[in-house]
């Protein structure tokens, strides 16, 4: 017999009580609404709730799969996170591979990068012999690769450190990185750690004017007159920036022919600069060590160790003696011809018997004009006075340089 498990009962004027046995114990509420008042439907029983219906083993198999399913789906969307995660934690590690207390090397000073101390070993194959550059007063310089190809020059200051000088030597390599020029020489980052500092500089192809002159591959021929006149004036606006355009003014301190590189076009960069009072960055504002090189050093800051813009220019004074003559500026072989070991003394001496052609470097073979190279002459002794208020300002000198021998 079937069972009756609906019927509207509404809207009949029913009274009395509802039954609560058989079919009516499965109707609700509704199935009695707007009856007469009499009709007990303010508690009508509830349905029953009907048992859960027991799972057959199809629905089993059923269940099992569609959570191998979801289970499956989490674990695909859940993988890429994962391993992005580790890969971050990883590629972080890296980073500081065997550079102990060292800052994000993506830490940037305006456009100066700081680099990792791993990353500078891998770009000089851990600072190899066989990549030295030169050899300097600040320390070695190595040439370098980077990852992404790029050749640069490692300049490993060799200065012991102490306590407290971070700050201070971050700040001077922010002061050089912002002496923008075409004749300077482009600082492109630096690294520094409790026991390293290193300064990375774009790699100069022709190395510097000292090499191109002394030391030069029988392959490569020599630097022309047209070439040193250039070197002369670009090395002299680049000094006189330093001077005239830094805020605080740059004092070189080591102008000589193997701190003037030539890239690619043989144009004239000044290097080096900010190294001198970069070095002296401990505890003192106040500079006692004199700074330089044998045969560039003005009398002066020999005597007294006060160096002023007036010390470049003796320096440079100097450099254009070496450009002209092609020697070096201190050479003790100069003494087997009981010649002067200095260069100054050498060529003041051989100008008073009016020699010029003995005086010129050799390798020129005579291609040049003899009233140039004695207007160069005459500028590099005006530069090496000795005493500073008689020196011309660079800034002079690049007007001598643009008037004469820029022509």
């Amino acid at each position: 017999m079937a069972v009756v498990e609906y019927s509207d009962l509404s809207n009949n004027n029913l009274t009395g009580d509802v039954p609560i046995n058989g079919s009516f114990s499965m109707f609700t509420p509704i199935s009695f609404k707007n009856n007469s008042p009499g009709l007990n439907e303010t508690n009508p029983p509830s349905p029953p709730t009907a048992p859960p219906p027991k799972a057959s083993s199809g629905s089993s198999a059923t269940g099992s799969i569609a959570g191998g399913v979801a289970a499956g789906a989490a674990l695909l969307f859940a993988g890429p996170a994962i391993a992005v995660a580790c890969l971050r934690r990883r590629k972080r590690a890296d980073y500081f591979f065997d550079v102990p207390a060292e800052e994000d090397p993506e830490v940037h000073l305006g456009q100066l990068k700081r680099f990792s101390l791993r990353e500078l070993q891998v770009a000089t194959d851990s600072f190899n012999s066989k990549n030295i550059l030169g050899r300097g007063g600040f320390g070695k310089v190595y040439k370098g690769r980077l990852t992404n190809g790029t050749l640069v020059a490692v300049k490993r200051l060799k200065e012991e450190r102490t306590q407290g000088g971070e700050l201070q030597f971050q700040t001077e390599v922010e002061m050089i990185s912002m002496a923008v020029h075409r004749n300077l020489l482009r600082l492109h980052g630096f690294c520094m750690t409790p026991t390293e500092r290193l300064l990375v500089y774009p790699f100069m192809a022709n190395g510097s004017v000292s090499s191109c002159l002394r030391d030069r591959p029988e392959t490569r021929p020599p630097l022309d007159w047209k070439k040193r006149k250039s070197i002369a004036l670009g090395s002299a606006r680049g000094l006189a920036y330093l001077h005239d355009h830094c805020n605080p003014k740059i004092i070189h301190r080591d102008v000589k022919a193997a701190n003037i590189l030539l890239d690619e076009d043989f144009e004239a960069v000044v290097g080096d600069f900010g190294l001198a009072k970069l070095m002296d960055y401990r505890n003192t504002h106040v500079t006692t060590a004199v700074r330089g090189t044998i045969g560039h050093i003005a009398p002066e800051y020999l005597s007294t160790g006060k160096s002023s813009e007036k010390t470049d220019v003796f320096g440079y004074g100097v450099m254009l003696l070496e450009l002209i003559t092609g020697q070096r500026a201190f050479d003790l072989a100069r003494l087997a011809n009981d010649d002067d070991v200095m260069l100054l003394h050498w060529v003041k001496g051989i100008l008073k018997d009016k020699k010029l052609e003995t005086l010129v470097d050799a390798d020129l073979q005579g291609n040049y004009e003899d009233e140039e190279v004695e207007q160069l002459i005459q500028v590099a002794l005006l530069c090496t006075q000795s005493s500073p208020m008689e020196r011309p300002k660079m800034s002079e000198v690049v007007s001598m340089l643009e008037g004469d021998v820029g022509k």
